[in-house]
């Protein structure tokens, strides 16, 4: 894959999404630097599907602490069960959220954020990570989201740890 994504004008979602994984399948499978690998799959994801904040959190000391991201500042650690991020750590399972207000003990990186989606990143049995993505519209991930950023995360999982 060149630096370019080449994303089908018109497309579905879910055509979208298998487009862009393809080409970051290629794209990582190519680079020996997880940092670089996991930073070109944020900003392919960013840009492909309009996310408001895409980005990586990486456990460190029993902390998720942020990695490569794009979009406003972001929260530095999270603690295990704490937020989205921490219950998606601790449950070891993909939590979608149409309204991070009404979820218990969110913590609010940003005031603009509306919903999220958290995919945990597993291997052997431990969450070396999670895969955060945020919008600014409520209830902006479905199911289809779910499916394939938890393929997508299985494929980076693979690749790159």
């Amino acid at each position: 894959m060149s630096e370019t994504l080449v994303i089908p004008s018109g497309a579905s979602k879910e055509e979208r999404y298998r487009s862009l994984s393809t080409q970051l399948s290629a794209l990582i499978a190519a680079e020996t630097d997880r940092t670089a690998a996991l930073a070109n799959v944020t900003a392919a994801l960013h840009e492909a599907l309009g996310f408001f904040w895409t980005g990586f959190y990486l456990t460190k000391n029993n902390t998720l602490t942020l990695n490569v991201f794009q979009g406003p500042i972001a929260c530095s650690r999270i603690a295990y069960g704490r937020g989205v991020c921490g219950t998606a750590w601790a449950e070891r399972r993909t939590i979608v959220v149409d309204d991070v207000d009404e979820f218990p003990g969110h913590i609010a990186c940003s005031s603009l954020s509306k919903s999220e989606i958290v995919v945990p990143l597993i291997k052997n049995g431990k969450v070396l990570g999670v895969l955060d993505i945020d919008s600014d519209k409520p209830a902006m991930f479905d199911d289809t989201d779910r499916k394939m950023l938890e393929k997508l995360c299985e494929t980076i999982v693979d690749t790159c740890f």
